[in-house]
């Protein structure tokens, strides 16, 4: 696939333009902001990222100089006032349309000249009536499987099957290739889409069967790049119920019986402080029991439950169970969305140090759904990754979790108490196990008997601003037997108005000791981290600010500012496309499906302000980026909030949209014309 290093040639013809359109944001800028340092102080505090005056512009300018390609805004200003003032009236303001208002000559009504304009309601929250666009839609004509793959055995549907089986009727209605390159091809010796793959001219032979490379095929017959996948034989299973849950079973009978299985606090104790050394094992020198039975005398008779089985052999106590050791590491977030396998490569190669994948409904997953379970593979550059899981009920989450250990290879299995979305809040998951101690504390009971790896938790500080509930659950998490806590400085109600309470999460890692407790908020420099760990937790977890700058890990590592170019910023979207290609697929569908995830991801990248801009480092995640003209064409296209500009990125690396395609951002946004 043939990728744009320098989009249409205009890197030279942009120095020009910039530096004249520079000139007039410098002279207004002053005027903006209220010419004086002081003002220039104040507008960061209201949340303005302080960039320098001579790259600042007008929002009609920036727009303006996009559509032209930086042509057409030095012509303008050339054909100016030769001193640079320009007394033609400006252009009255045009009034925002409300959703779904023709944009015909009378809905488009401009203000009068005496007239104040109308105040504008500023966009917030989620644009939920997405338009959903199937994987399918933009594939016309369809071929059959069994002609993809080129097998000798027939089409198992025969005459029923709905597809295409003829190939030459086929190619004449498949639209042009988007590049000379295919990236399965070249990684892997095979690209397993043959003709239908969008790149197919790189390994068809001039009678259209597919090429293989034998050498390099060989080298991958035997290596398996990526885990976890979800077999059809289990997933028939799963949709037949016919999986049986014998652990889960036997601690939901205890857990109703009110024995309420799980470790105590010695034995969590012992779990979490225990150091384990090679040829020396602290298990059978920490087994005394905790509470006020811890002073009986040895000889008093000791209760028996029954014959010892099996499934008490195989049971793993606290001590004996995989330790979880991430203190100091990087701990990359598992955002929905946009926490997908091939965003998480990007980060693992800037230096995460532990990966989760995104958050998976365990509903979902007792039913043998491949979009939930596709949620759950695990790249081999993962060396410490966990999967999350959510749910309401203590029944349905601790047969998940005994599945997933059963079938995948995790290191840890997080629960996620801290997702705020009212989808999943009415239901009782999320944030409202925080309110439902009792549910909450049997499914953390539940689910770390029947796991082999440690249980990890996600909470927030509560569910209401001003009612602060995380402080009070920790010792009883640490109780209950999860090994590591990750606390979100905000509340439910907080979502992302407010700045991360870092001098609550202090508090609550004083609370959780021994337990470690990894701290989560605003962290978008080598600073932020550096003053985070200062609170006393065992780590950090980044969001936000590995969306807005995935290298982030390099700099808390190298303790630096990194002022990457834009055409370094490109090649790390051709990185993420080639890694959406393997992992989506090369066809139409995994084309489109890795244009849309590049595209949600934009929707964050376009937040963050290069280093050589700021007049003040670092920039905070809190500071939204006032219209600028960057130091090339592209930088100033990657810094537009418009849908329309991120289209045009993919565009350079993944070729033309297809007919009608569509793309809302999944958060509102005040970035109109």
């Amino acid at each position: 696939m043939e990728h744009m290093r320098d989009p249409e040639g205009l890197s030279a013809t942009f120095h020009n333009g910039l530096e004249l359109s520079m000139a007039e944001g410098a002279k207004k800028a002053p005027a903006e902001s209220g010419g004086d340092s002081d003002s220039a102080v104040s507008a960061s505090e209201r949340g303005v990222a302080p960039i320098k005056s001579q790259y600042l512009t007008t929002k009609e300018q920036f727009h303006h100089f996009l559509e032209a390609k930086g042509e057409k805004l030095q012509q303008e200003s050339e054909a100016g006032d030769p001193d640079g003032n320009d007394l033609a009236e400006p252009r009255a303001k045009r009034i925002r349309l409300e959703d779904g208002q023709a944009e015909d000559g009378q809905a488009e009504q401009t203000a009068e000249p005496g007239q104040q304009p109308q105040a504008q309601k500023r966009a917030r929250g989620q644009n939920k009536g997405r338009p959903h666009v199937k994987p399918t839609h933009y594939d016309k004509t369809r071929l059959c499987p069994s002609l993809i793959q080129e097998s000798a055995a027939k089409c198992v549907f025969g005459d029923r099957c709905r597809f295409l089986h003829d190939v030459s009727r086929y190619l004449e209605t498949k639209p042009a290739d988007l590049g000379p390159r295919c990236v399965l091809f070249e990684t892997f010796g095979r690209c397993p889409y043959g003709v239908t793959c969008r790149f197919a001219g790189a390994h068809l032979g001039p009678e259209g069967q597919n090429l293989v490379q034998e050498e390099l095929a060989s080298d991958w017959a035997h290596r398996q790049p990526v885990r976890n996948g979800l077999d059809k034989a289990l997933q028939q299973q799963l949709r037949k119920r016919k999986i049986r849950f014998e652990r889960a079973e036997l601690a939901l009978r205890q857990l109703s019986q009110g024995q309420l299985p799980g470790p105590s606090a010695g034995a969590v104790l012992e779990a979490t402080t225990a150091e384990g050394t090679p040829g020396q094992s602290d298990c059978g020198a920490q087994q005394a029991p905790a509470g006020p039975d811890a002073g009986c005398s040895p000889s008093r008779p000791v209760q028996t439950c029954g014959p010892l089985t099996d499934e008490d052999v195989v049971r793993l106590r606290p001590c004996e169970k995989k330790r979880l050791d991430i203190s100091g590491k990087l701990y990359l977030a598992p955002l929905t969305t946009c926490g997908n396998l091939p965003f998480r490569r990007i980060c693992k190669r800037f230096g995460a140090d532990v990966t989760c994948g995104e958050m998976a409904v365990c509903t979902n997953l007792l039913q043998g759904q491949m979009s939930e379970w596709a949620l759950l593979k695990r790249h081999q550059c993962e060396d410490i990754f966990g999967v999350q899981l959510e749910g309401a009920f203590p029944d349905t989450m601790t047969r998940c979790a005994e599945l997933l250990g059963r079938t995948i290879e995790v290191d840890f299995v997080d629960i996620n108490v801290g997702c705020p979305i009212d989808l999943v809040y009415k239901k009782g998951g999320g944030c409202a196990l925080m309110n439902r101690t009792a549910k909450f504390q049997q499914i953390v009971r539940g689910m770390s008997q029947v796991l082999d790896v440690p249980l990890t938790v996600k909470l927030r500080t509560g569910v209401q601003e001003r009612v602060q509930l995380a402080h009070r659950l920790l010792p009883e998490l640490r109780d209950w037997g999860a090994a590591l806590i990750t606390l979100h400085g905000r509340s439910r109600e907080q979502r992302y108005t407010k700045l991360a309470d870092w001098e609550y999460i202090a508090q609550c890692a004083k609370a959780a000791s021994p337990m470690p407790l990894f701290g989560n908020g605003d962290i978008l420099s080598y600073e932020d981290a550096n003053r985070a760990l200062k609170t006393g937790v065992a780590g950090v977890m980044i969001a936000r600010g590995a969306l807005l700058k995935p290298w982030l890990f390099t700099e808390i590592k190298e303790q630096r500012h990194w002022d990457i170019s834009s055409s370094e910023r490109l090649d790390i979207l051709r990185d993420f496309t080639s890694y959406g290609l393997e992992h989506w697929g090369s066809d139409t569908q995994g084309v489109e499906k890795t244009r849309r995830f590049l595209l949600e991801w934009l929707s964050f990248l376009c937040r963050y302000v290069p280093v050589g801009l700021l007049e003040r480092l670092p920039q905070r995640v809190n500071e939204r980026p006032p219209y600028y003209l960057g130091r090339d064409y592209l930088e100033t296209l990657m810094a537009s909030q418009q849908a329309a500009d991120w289209i045009r990125i993919s565009e350079m690396l993944l070729g033309p949209v297809p007919p009608g395609f569509v793309f809302l951002p999944k958060h509102k946004a005040n970035a109109y014309k």
